[in-house]
């Protein structure tokens, strides 16, 4: 949605849509990871990131329903209906994100800089998408409207994708298998439906039945006092980046030679290079291990704050470009880092609930960046 932020900033002017639709997303989210978290050694996994995928799925279609509806007009009811969709795709959100890195924790801790990696790689792929769909129908009457709903709809259908591959692909792939049953081997109660999923029938005397998973493993708070630290690391790098991507992108840097294509390659200079750090952990001679050393690098992070002040001031278009790709590098290296070294050493049920801790931190990090990110407009009205 936010890539199409061109569209909704033409439609809704008055609303400042770019943070609006961050804002409101927020609080479904990070109160729905904060439920699942506390409850999640009893949660079924498998249900929780159907459910996810498949109300990803319905808020993406919901985007493009709400548009015809509405025939592509502005006012306070189509937005009000675009910000109720941003909810459910945080509530979508707060199922899946905790969930499946609570899942790929308790298998393997690198899986998660796949994983996150994803994450980011469908960020660079939406900004070509993006792109494309605005190239094409550009010099077309409506084109604006026109771009921004192809690109809705191929972005309904990867949703679908999505439902599929976990529901039919995923639970059979062999390696999910074996993680999953040692993981049940060692007290995880959150895998018996991946399991049935995947064609592996439960042990009567596997460890999971004989005893009770929150006998065997630390509690949540034993976890968070442990790994504080990284909690913090993963809250503080959020609260950074959110504090200035995308609303300060999109609201605060002026007009350039690039007019109406600036702030999406801004947009598209951060998922890149966000996609790039997030890879940059693989070279081991680069990558972040130590705890000390992770936190002096997320506070050093936050010089970014003046130099974004300055640079949209006094800076052209391309020192700031270079900024925002530093913030995207930065931002992909640092997460992949701190979520990859916390799980190590603990069992699969404990790797489970410290991976949904930790997005639990990263979403309260992201809340709290999109709150901070108002503060831009002190001095300048409304």
């Amino acid at each position: 949605m936010l890539t199409i932020e061109d569209y909704y900033t033409y439609l809704f002017p008055k609303y400042h849509p770019t943070r609006i639709i961050t804002l409101t997303y927020q609080p479904f989210v990070l109160a729905t990871t904060a439920i699942f978290t506390y409850h999640e050694a009893k949660v079924n996994t498998r249900v929780r990131n159907l459910a996810g995928y498949v109300l990803f799925f319905l808020s993406s279609f919901g985007v493009i329903i709400l548009d015809v509806l509405s025939s592509g007009g502005g006012g306070i009811a189509p937005f009000i209906g675009v910000c109720i969709i941003a909810a459910a795709l945080g509530v979508a959100d707060g199922h899946v994100q905790g969930g499946m890195t609570g899942d790929l924790s308790l298998m393997c801790p690198e899986f998660v800089q796949s994983f996150f990696a994803g994450i980011a790689a469908s960020g660079a792929i939406t900004s070509a998408l993006r792109f494309f769909t605005k190239a094409v129908f550009e010099n077309s009457r409506d084109g604006l409207r026109k771009g921004a709903m192809l690109f809705s709809s191929i972005s309904c259908f990867f949703e679908l994708l999505c439902v599929l591959l976990y529901a039919f692909v995923f639970p059979k792939l062999p390696i999910v298998k074996f993680y999953r049953s040692r993981a049940a081997s060692e007290g995880s109660l959150t895998v018996t439906a991946d399991l049935a999923a995947g064609g592996i029938k439960s042990q009567p005397n596997s460890l999971a039945e004989e005893a009770p998973a929150h006998a065997e493993r630390l509690s949540n708070k034993q976890l968070l006092h442990q790994n504080m630290d990284y909690a913090l690391d993963i809250f503080l790098i959020y609260i950074l980046t959110l504090s200035i991507f995308p609303g300060f992108l999109a609201e605060d840097t002026g007009s350039h030679s690039l007019g109406s294509w600036y702030v999406l390659v801004l947009i598209a200079s951060f998922n890149v290079s966000d996609l790039i750090g997030r890879y940059l952990p693989l070279l081991e001679p680069i990558k972040l291990t130590s705890r000390k050393g992770l936190l002096i690098a997320v506070i050093s992070r936050f010089l970014l704050i003046p130099a974004f002040y300055f640079t949209a001031k006094y800076g052209n278009q391309g020192w700031m470009i270079m900024l925002t790709s530093l913030l995207g590098l930065s931002n992909g290296h640092l997460t992949v880092c701190v979520l990859t070294e916390a799980p190590k050493g603990y069992k699969g049920p404990e790797q489970n609930a410290l991976g949904n801790l930790l997005v639990l931190f990263l979403l309260a990090g992201i809340f709290v960046g999109a709150v901070s990110d108002w503060l831009w407009l002190i001095g300048k009205g409304w």
